[in-house]
């Protein structure tokens, strides 16, 4: 492999990142290469599902599970799984270091290992201000990366990351909350919808045709419940 064409693919990769912090979309570019049922079935009763904020020490599990949700480790773009994986890793560690009052990353965690935790899923929070591409004008939570471990799908992890979100944006004064989904990733919208999730509007990925996958990004909204007033950032 020629170092120029790495070099590329590494600028791509940048360039990328750059357009979608502007753009608020989801942190990872390529487009999601697995669909989940919405079937769900409990976890084995050996299995203790806890929900709570991401450390530094989760980094290298939570990289490794955004990586294999987002990414194939097969095709074309499988000789790049491990440079996918150490750009999500970095990008992640960047974020967890900064200091804010509106900004989480969850994990679900199996604590019936013992003393040891298996890290199932993970699901990223913040809020974002008055955004006219997004047609958004005031501040919003905004929920992305919400990941699964292959091997944990199915059984309600992404449903109670998706629970916690929306407990934290009430304790945070907020009494709605906003994500993207690929039109084309029905699965992932059927869990949506079923979840309260409402559509707002189509928006045109443009970066998206660019890594030949021509869907549109549809941008949801879920009330929330209860009458906390919401806060002033």
């Amino acid at each position: 492999m020629s170092s120029c064409f790495c070099q590329k693919i590494t600028q791509i990769y940048e360039n990328a990142q750059s357009i979608n912090s502007q753009l608020a979309f989801p942190s990872w570019f390529l487009p999601p290469h697995h669909q989940h049922s919405v079937t769900e079935t409990p976890l084995p009763r050996s299995r203790q599902l806890q929900i709570r904020a991401a450390t530094s020490a989760d980094l290298t599990s939570i990289a490794q599970i955004i990586a294999e949700s987002f990414h194939s480790q097969k095709g074309l773009w499988g000789w790049a799984f491990p440079l996918l994986r150490l750009g999500i890793y970095e990008d992640l560690r960047s974020r967890l270091a900064l200091i804010s009052p509106h900004q989480v990353c969850l994990v679900a965690v199996d604590t019936g290992m013992g003393t040891t935790e298996e890290i199932l899923g993970t699901v990223e929070l913040n809020v974002r201000f008055s955004d006219p591409w997004a047609n958004v004008h005031k501040s919003f939570p905004y929920l992305s990366n919400l990941a699964v471990n292959p091997k944990y799908r199915r059984y309600g992890v992404a449903s109670r990351l998706l629970t916690s979100c929306e407990q934290v944006s009430q304790e945070w004064g907020f009494q709605d909350l906003y994500l993207h989904v690929l039109e084309n990733n029905h699965q992932a919208r059927q869990l949506y919808f079923k979840l309260g999730y409402r559509r707002v509007h189509n928006l045109e990925s443009h970066w998206n045709n660019f890594f030949l996958n021509p869907s549109r990004q549809i941008f949801l909204r879920k009330q929330l419940g209860g009458s906390k007033k919401r806060v002033v950032i």
